[in-house]
């Protein structure tokens, strides 16, 4: 880990804290993922052609999920989720809401492949707006 020390100086005192520079670092050693629920109703994941989630079993993640409003939006203003429904109880159960938000959960211990989908009505190809989460 890569760390700059930044100072601060505030009325003669000087307040020092350290920021985790290295990439795909986040807070307490989650690896950070970035995914898009874009507006076209489609999941990106910036640097892949088709968005998976690849992490070792119970690795914690650290998911910066940017939003976009696609045609439609649920009532409580969620413009999509991130829905693995097998695994709802461990978190897996995000609604999201436009702009940028983190979110920091652990992947299952079990080996295999998870669909990961939108379960807000967000408009036309809501139904394809889905991705992978695979654990080897």
């Amino acid at each position: 880990m890569h760390l700059s020390l930044i100072r601060l100086i505030r009325g003669g005192l000087i307040v020092a804290a350290a920021i985790s520079v290295a990439a795909g670092e986040s807070g307490q050693g989650a690896r950070l993922i970035e995914v898009i629920a874009d507006k076209d109703n489609t999941f990106k994941v910036p640097g892949q052609n088709k968005p998976v989630i690849v992490p070792k079993p119970g690795e914690a993640l650290d998911l910066r999920i940017t939003s976009l409003k696609g045609e439609e939006a649920a009532s409580d203003g969620a413009v999509h989720s991130f829905v693995i429904k097998k695994l709802r109880a461990q978190g897996w159960d995000i609604r999201l809401f436009p702009g940028t938000h983190d979110f920091n959960l652990a992947a299952p211990q079990q080996p295999g492949e998870y669909l990961i989908e939108c379960t807000v009505k967000c408009g036309r190809g809501h139904e394809d707006m889905n991705m992978k989460l695979i654990i080897k």
